[in-house]
């Protein structure tokens, strides 16, 4: 990779980040950013690797970020920034596949979110409902608004992200 590549990655890693940020605080102002019940628009980007790498390392480090800014928990900081890390890598390992593609954010959130709820926050209501709730929120999200964005996308994909 010369140095015109990283720049370019770096980029657009940062402008994803930036995004995230962005949607996860106007999210925070209607109070769906965290909780029981979640919908945080910003997820719909994870859907981004399916169009570049550099979407990876900047969901994560714009979930973060997020999560800084809005308060979270250490552990929601860290085991939320992992579960969108690990949700966008799948997104990139399926990029191939614009359907299945949106299905990995949606898992990892289900699956780690509910468990920091249950046991960082104290959040009464058990793993079960969480798991529906946030795992509801994310298919919104990730999977209903993240077909959207592919679809709105996919006509100046080689504008915004090059050969892909």
């Amino acid at each position: 990779m010369n140095n015109h590549s990283k720049v370019l990655f770096m980029s657009r890693a940062a402008m994803i980040a930036a995004l995230y940020v962005i949607l996860t605080m106007f999210a925070a102002g209607f109070d769906l950013a965290s909780g029981a019940i979640q919908v945080r628009f910003s997820e719909a980007l994870t859907i981004l690797p399916f169009f570049t790498s550099a979407a990876v390392p900047g969901l994560a480090i714009g979930c973060l970020i997020s999560n800084i800014i809005t308060g979270c928990n250490i552990f929601d900081i860290i085991f939320g920034t992992l579960a969108t890390l690990i949700g966008a890598a799948g997104t990139y390992a399926l990029r191939k596949h614009r359907y299945l593609c949106t299905i990995p954010p949606v898992i990892s959130n289900t699956i780690i979110v509910p468990f920091v709820l249950t046991y960082a926050y104290h959040l009464t209501g058990g793993l079960l409902y969480f798991m529906l709730t946030v795992g509801v929120g994310d298919v919104i999200c990730c999977m209903f608004m993240g077909q959207a964005l592919i679809a709105a996308l996919m006509p100046v994909k080689k504008q915004m992200f090059g050969n892909v």
